[in-house]
């Protein structure tokens, strides 16, 4: 019996320490005649054509031996390198993301591979073209592609401003409605997010004998979201 008392003791004690955690993240709202409160949020999308793109490009050598790997893979790294900026692309807007030497995991194979992978900045009207140029060269690991924008925080900014307008528009709606006056703002938080879109990735494992005149991807950029939600608390009168 001692022990089963012991245990409630604990039980109890470890319910007290949860509740109180999850007070101190959140704010207490007490709610009384002498504190009436009207409680909104909202939640807004803004979205742009991108005006940047990022194009992830890499390659991946056949498997051979290692000193044979490394040689193939520092002349097809060049040859990538040499085609992106012979395209127009500045040495700026080229980085490198990984590159690596690794065995081949093949089963009994005991032979080696050399990847290595980029991005690369560019304009979305040239990131079919880039992508073409790349693969040309002897990229086979090419084609996922980050559509953004240059001035993020001018977005995410506008995502607010819409929501927290929204907000107070909603708030004064729903004081009206219940016969109240909508009083100062008493609390306000909010949250930002990028909605996640599918990025496909394009592996040219085999150039085609005519590869070379072939035209470039259709590739459509997708527009570039901002979401915000606005959780505000307002005192009635």
């Amino acid at each position: 019996m001692i022990t089963i008392r012991i245990l409630a003791a604990f039980a109890v004690l470890a319910f007290a320490l949860s509740a109180g955690a999850q007070q101190a993240s959140q704010p207490e709202l007490k709610i009384d005649s002498a504190n009436r409160t009207l409680t909104v949020t909202a939640n807004e999308k803004v979205d742009a054509e991108p005006d940047l793109a990022i194009l992830h490009i890499g390659f991946e050598t056949e498997p051979t031996d290692a000193k044979s790997a490394y040689a193939e893979g520092a002349r097809t790294s060049n040859a990538i390198v040499g085609a992106i900026k012979q395209a127009g692309i500045p040495e700026s807007s080229i980085r490198s993301e990984s590159q690596y030497l690794e065995p081949d995991y093949t089963p009994k194979s005991h032979k080696f591979k050399l990847a290595q992978q980029w991005t690369v900045r560019t304009s979305p009207e040239h990131a079919a073209e880039i992508l073409d140029v790349a693969v040309s060269a002897g990229a086979n690991s090419t084609g996922e592609i980050d559509w953004t924008v240059k001035d993020e925080a001018a977005l995410e900014e506008q995502a607010l401003d819409k929501a927290a307008a929204r907000a107070k528009e909603n708030a004064a709606v729903l004081a009206k409605g219940m016969g109240v006056r909508l009083g100062a703002l008493i609390y306000v938080s909010n949250q930002l997010s990028a909605p996640a879109l599918p990025r496909p990735m394009v592996r040219a494992l085999a150039m085609a004998p005519n590869a070379a005149t072939a035209p470039p991807l259709a590739i459509e950029p997708h527009k570039v979201s901002r979401e915000a939600s606005v959780y505000a608390v307002f005192a009635i009168e």
